[in-house]
């Protein structure tokens, strides 16, 4: 199973780099799109669509949003706005994990996928047509990238030689407080070599790299948190050995917006 998902995810970060660095601008757009319809194609599963013309319904429905939101917010203050509301919906989603994970409604978990599809898919259609002096926007989606994978990689290896401390017990019995503060230490680096790239004040982008960070496990957790509600152990079998698309996307589906609004409204990028 391993070297299955190690395979996996080498496709996948080949799959990666050609889409950011070798697609035409204009197909980097539809290729986003294409990525959140299907992980609104997996939610419907986790709102109780079972049948195949509900559940292309909800990713119908879900696809006219991120079209109809991409035009919406051409205009940046209403980009920011959007951005925005996201992070406080993030927020909520983490206060709903501590204090009442097992309290879902249906109809309720289809509305959260709006919020949890459409925003980091404008966030990262927008980050990559942005550019930061002679950084391109691919370059800006990839240390994103490299954020949330350090993340990812750093609770994983201190979690597993060290964790002891259960973080979010009722909704991934398998992360800890140890593995999590391994997965901030190893954002932080990231960070700060990005910040270093950049020309950026090291001190502040390894801040607001760890608050990327936070912000990527509180989206880890809350795909969990409503996988676990509709019983199902993964989001969908589409990538052998790593479940679903949502499976893989879920940690950036938090990140995006926060990691887009603190670069646009800061002016740092263009």
């Amino acid at each position: 199973m391993l070297k299955l998902r190690i395979f996996t995810a080498i496709i996948l970060g080949g799959v990666l780099l050609l889409g950011l660095f070798a697609l035409e601008p204009r197909w980097t757009v539809p290729a986003f799109g294409a990525v959140f319809t299907v992980g609104a194609w997996e939610w419907a599963a986790f709102g109780g669509l079972r049948t195949v013309p509900a559940r292309l319904c909800y990713t119908g429905a879900i696809a006219l949003l991120l079209v109809l939101s991409w035009r919406w917010t051409g205009d940046p203050g209403r980009l920011e706005t959007l951005l925005g509301l996201a992070c406080v919906w993030w927020l909520i989603a983490f206060g709903w994990l501590l204090l009442a994970p097992e309290r879902h409604q249906p109809q309720l978990t289809l509305v959260c996928g709006v919020l949890v599809l459409v925003p980091p898919f404008l966030a990262l259609a927008r980050l990559d047509g942005a550019h930061h002096g002679q950084v391109s926007g691919p370059m800006i989606v990839l240390w994103l990238v490299f954020l949330v994978i350090a993340a990812d990689i750093g609770a994983f290896l201190v979690g597993r030689t060290l964790g002891k401390r259960k973080l979010a017990p009722r909704v991934s019995p398998g992360k800890t407080w140890e593995g999590a503060l391994g997965g901030l230490a190893a954002v932080a680096l990231v960070a700060w070599g990005g910040a270093v790239h950049f020309g950026l004040p090291a001190p502040r982008a390894v801040a607001f790299g760890c608050a990327i960070g936070v912000f990527s496990v509180v989206g880890d957790l809350t795909e969990s948190m409503f996988k676990r509600t509709a019983g199902l152990k993964d989001s969908g079998r589409l990538l052998p050995g790593h479940g679903g698309m949502l499976d893989r996307i879920d940690s950036v589906t938090a990140a995006a917006p926060l990691y887009a609004l603190g670069l646009f409204s800061s002016g740092v990028l263009a």
